[in-house]
């Protein structure tokens, strides 16, 4: 017997608030934000890719991260800001669907590709003379390939067990994006099952791999301090930076995937660090912590502007 229930055709995002003063202020402030993170990472691809010496597996994958940083971003703040400036609150389901695949898939990736950044330093502070051997130019690239490939299977077992829900009834998610925990929620089914499988795929796993980097991390510390002399503080320096990075990715991401998805006032915050501040940040501590980022940063600013500056009497 055919049931009288109207499919979902769109959702309404609650946002931060419904007053046009506040979503202004919003506007700026979360512009300020995504400015920052789109100038902050694109500064490391170019000076990356700029400077001969950097060209290492190192900063290889770091500028990766920078991009993988760039896209999650976008993914949530281009319909978050449209909806802030234009004071609409409305998402099809489609660009609903599509939003949750392309976040978790650069989630995902993020992840591996944190674990990859792990496997370099861990490489590189255990077998320092065969590091250029074994992380040549191919095994970094598919280090890469290999962190987006498991992005993508993430996404798409999470994107293959939503497709199967019905949505008929509710269609408000308190959020500024599209995510698993709220819309499955609003499924006109018994989703515990559903959630289940969600929390195996998300919060366990990242669980999982946060402890395990964790571990491999104390590793890599203790051996620094312990034998390493030469560039000791070079290599405390990286690690630390990459236990911070790693710490805010992961732990916002457990708090909200980690548990059966019940929702707390305290999600949206965990997911505007997770998703606004986090990329952002990443890209500031690597360049405040990485002494050689930053003085190489420098010099291709000075020397940006003394070509500027020996190009503007020929073109008076």
């Amino acid at each position: 017997m055919e049931n009288n229930k109207t499919a979902v055709v769109e959702f309404i995002l609650l946002g931060f608030s419904q007053d046009p003063r506040v979503q202004s202020l919003l506007f700026l402030l979360f512009f300020a934000i995504y400015s920052t993170t789109w100038l902050g990472n694109l500064t490391i691809i170019i000076t990356v890719f700029l400077t001969p010496v950097l060209h290492t597996p190192m900063y290889f994958l770091l500028a990766n991260l920078a991009v993988v940083d760039i896209s999650e971003s976008s993914v949530t703040s281009l319909k978050m800001l449209w909806n802030l400036f234009s004071h609409t609150q409305t998402i099809s389901y489609n660009w609903c669907i599509t939003q949750i695949f392309f976040f978790h898939l650069t989630g995902g990736t993020v992840v591996f590709l944190l674990v990859a950044m792990a496997v370099d330093r861990y490489i590189a502070i255990y077998k320092p003379l065969q590091y250029l051997i074994i992380m040549k130019k191919g095994i970094c690239i598919g280090l890469v390939v290999g962190a987006w490939l498991g992005g993508f299977a993430h996404s798409i077992i999470q994107i293959g067990i939503l497709l199967q829900l019905p949505f008929c009834k509710s269609n408000i998610l308190d959020n500024f994006y599209c995510d698993v925990p709220q819309l499955i929620k609003l499924a006109c089914a018994d989703t515990y099952t559903t959630e289940l499988l969600m929390v195996g795929n998300s919060g366990l796993l990242l669980t999982l791999i946060f402890f395990t980097l964790l571990v491999s991390y104390t590793t890599i510390l203790v051996k620094i301090r312990r034998h390493i002399t030469e560039g000791k503080h070079k290599a405390l320096s990286t690690c630390a930076a990459q236990v911070i990075v790693m710490s805010l990715n992961f732990v916002p991401g457990m708090f909200i995937y980690d548990r059966p998805f019940k929702v707390f006032p305290a999600d949206k915050i965990a997911s505007v660090l997770y998703t606004l501040l986090t990329p952002m940040l990443n890209s500031m501590i690597f360049t405040l912590r990485n002494k050689e980022m930053k003085l190489t940063i420098k010099k291709l600013m000075k020397k940006c502007c003394l070509s500027k500056m020996t190009e503007a009497p020929h073109s008076i």
